[in-house]
């Protein structure tokens, strides 16, 4: 039996670009592990922040007037609802933007929530138009 001893023959440069290939590789790989794992959520039992507190405000179009909504939070709750300086020129060409305002900020604040809302047919489009402005407020202050 023969065997016949082979050589072979690398270059130094060719090992390096080898290499530097097989780790670029590897820290690809890494990395999309890294952004595509799963992401583990925090047990809700733990008392966290729903709000930043403050005072935030959202601007409503009534006509070619701006009625501001303002909604007041703490950590956890709503604390008030409300029109901020409403102009006596609204509230005599739109006389149901006060009554629905009272009515959902009565709703919201005994719920703390803007789910199941309920308001008349007949005022249907002033409380989705105030909801909608109410909802941006407290999007504001929702912690992110």
């Amino acid at each position: 039996m023969s065997s016949k001893t082979k050589i072979v023959v690398l270059k130094m440069k060719e090992i390096i670009y080898t290499a530097v290939f097989i780790g670029f590789a590897i820290l690809f790989v890494t990395l999309l592990m890294i952004m595509f794992r799963p992401k583990h959520e925090t047990a809700v039992s733990s008392p966290s922040a729903t709000f930043v507190p403050g005072v935030y405000t959202a601007s409503l179009t009534v006509g070619s007037q701006n009625v501001n909504v303002e909604v007041a939070v703490d950590a956890n709750r709503i604390n008030s609802i409300s029109f901020v300086s409403l102009d006596e020129s609204v509230t005599t060409m739109y006389p149901l933007m006060q009554p629905v305002m009272n009515d959902l900020a009565e709703q919201i604040l005994s719920s703390q929530s803007l789910e199941d809302l309920s308001y008349s047919m007949e005022t249907r489009y002033t409380s989705q138009a105030v909801l909608g402005a109410i909802e941006t407020a407290v999007e504001k202050a929702r912690v992110k």
